[in-house]
């Protein structure tokens, strides 16, 4: 039987598969938003600040969407989603659906039905290595 942080991060992934970054309804006011390995990486803290990085990320692609691969509660604050992410790079034209298959990860921290921290990793290695697990 799911939790009711995988139900929540299962809710948030509904609309982020159809490529709808729109709501932050889930996000704690206060959330850090980590992106861990891409390049510039960076650290924000609140619902702005999430939402100004994620869409200087989204203005380099086209049609750029992530799906669920597999979620993982690993305790009672935390979920781990392994994801795979499609679109098409604005000025290299790279197409991430015809790339190897390569996973990204998303680690949400929950406390009291919100999101208070999301890393985003680039490289679902990376997130398995800083969180101690066995490479999938």
């Amino acid at each position: 039987m799911a939790s009711a942080n995988v139900d929540l991060v299962r809710s948030i992934y509904a609309a982020w598969e159809r490529g709808d970054w729109s709501h932050v309804e889930w996000a704690d006011p206060a959330i850090e938003y980590v992106m861990a390995d891409e390049p510039g990486s960076q650290t924000g803290t609140g619902v702005a600040a999430m939402a100004h990085s994620w869409r200087q990320f989204l203005s380099a692609w086209e049609g750029y969407r992530i799906e669920a691969d597999q979620y993982h509660q690993l305790d009672d604050e935390r979920v781990l989603v392994l994801l795979r992410a499609f679109g098409r790079g604005k000025a290299s034209g790279v197409d991430l659906g015809t790339m190897p298959m390569r996973r990204g990860a998303n680690l949400f921290h929950i406390s009291d039905h919100k999101v208070t921290r999301l890393v985003a990793y680039f490289d679902d290695r990376r997130a398995l290595a800083d969180l101690g697990l066995a490479p999938q």
